[in-house]
C-alpha cells in the first residue's frame, strides 16, 4: 500500500472524527476525567478515538494502530511494527474544555521509525493540512486546496522571528531560550499540532514546545513542515526518533520554518 492510495480516506476518517468532536463541542455536555498521567480527557476524545480506530481497522487490517487513549503498548510489542497508524484523537485537549476552538485531529503513518503521512483536520474551521513524503504539503479549506511552503529566511540573524506560542504557557519560558527575544513577534494559538502547522504555511517563523507531548503530537506535525521544507527537531537540533523507545514521551523540540538557519546560534541553549 502506498500511503498516495489511501490519503482520500484517511482524510475522511479525520473529518468524520472531526465532526464528531465538534458535535459534542458545541453542545457542552461532554464528560471529563484525568488520565493516570494527571491530563485531562473528554467524552470527545474517546468517541474520536474509537471511531478512528475503527475506520483505520477497517481500511487497513494488517496495520497496527497507536493512538494517544491506547497506549499502553510496551516496546517489545511496538518494535516489531514496520509501519503503524499515529493517531491522537483530539489534540488540544484542554483547549476543548476551555472552550476556544484551538484543536484538531490527528492521523500519522509512520513507516521504520519515520512519519511518512500525516492529516491534521481542524473541526472549528474544517480545514484539513496533510502532506506525504516527496510528494509536498498541502491545506484543503472546502473545495480549495493550496500547497503550503515554510517562510525562507535569510541571513544570520533575522530582524524579526514570528514564535508561535500557547495561551497557555507564559512566553517568558520560551523567549528566554531564544538570543535576542526582543525581535519576537508572538503569534498566539493553541493546540501543538496547529502552531506546527501555522508554521509549515509560512504564517509563523518558529515554534517552541516545552514541556510534556507524546510522538502522537508531533508525528503527522513532522511530515507536514518537512514537507512544507523546514524542520521539526529537539532544542539539541536532533530529528526526533519514534517507537524506538519505551516511553512515548517527545522530549523539548522546536519547529522551524528555514531549516537552513543557524538556530545551534539564535538558541540560548
Amino acid at each position: 500500500m502506498k500511503p498516495e492510495d489511501v490519503i482520500e480516506q484517511v482524510i475522511d476518517i479525520a473529518t468524520e472524527a472531526g465532526q464528531t468532536i465538534r458535535e459534542i463541542y458545541l453542545k457542552g455536555n461532554f464528560k471529563r476525567e484525568t488520565k493516570s498521567d494527571n491530563t485531562p480527557v473528554t467524552s470527545a476524545d474517546l468517541a474520536a478515538h474509537d471511531l478512528i480506530c475503527r475506520k483505520l481497522a477497517e481500511l487497513t487490517p494488517d496495520i497496527p494502530i497507536l493512538s494517544e487513549e491506547a497506549a499502553d503498548i510496551p516496546l517489545s510489542v511496538r518494535e516489531t511494527w514496520k509501519r503503524y497508524w499515529l493517531v491522537d484523537p483530539l489534540d488540544g485537549t484542554g483547549e476543548f474544555i476551555a472552550g476556544s476552538g484551538d484543536f484538531s485531529v490527528i492521523i500519522a503513518l509512520v513507516e521504520h521509525n519515520r512519519p511518512i503521512m500525516g492529516v491534521v483536520y481542524v473541526p472549528m474551521t474544517k480545514v484539513c493540512y496533510y502532506a506525504i513524503a516527496g510528494l509536498g504539503a498541502y491545506k484543503r479549506d472546502g473545495k480549495n486546496e493550496i500547497r503550503i511552503t515554510s517562510k525562507q529566511l535569510t541571513g544570520d540573524e533575522p530582524e524579526n522571528l514570528r514564535l508561535a506560542v500557547s495561551r497557555r504557557q507564559d512566553p517568558q519560558s520560551v523567549l528566554k531560550l531564544l538570543n535576542k527575544p526582543n525581535r519576537c513577534e508572538l503569534v498566539v494559538m493553541g493546540g501543538a499540532a496547529l502552531k506546527s502547522c501555522l508554521v509549515a504555511e509560512g504564517r509563523a517563523d518558529c515554534y517552541v514546545r516545552l514541556g510534556p507531548t507524546g510522538e502522537w503530537d508531533t508525528g503527522a506535525a513532522q511530515i507536514i513542515i518537512e514537507e512544507a521544507g523546514g524542520a521539526l527537531i529537539d532544542i539539541n537540533l536532533q530529528p526526533l526518533t519514534y517507537n524506538e523507545r519505551e516511553t512515548l514521551e517527545n522530549p523539548n523540540f522546536i519547529v522551524v520554518g528555514s531549516a537552513n538557519l543557524p538556530w545551534d546560534i539564535l538558541l540560548t541553549n
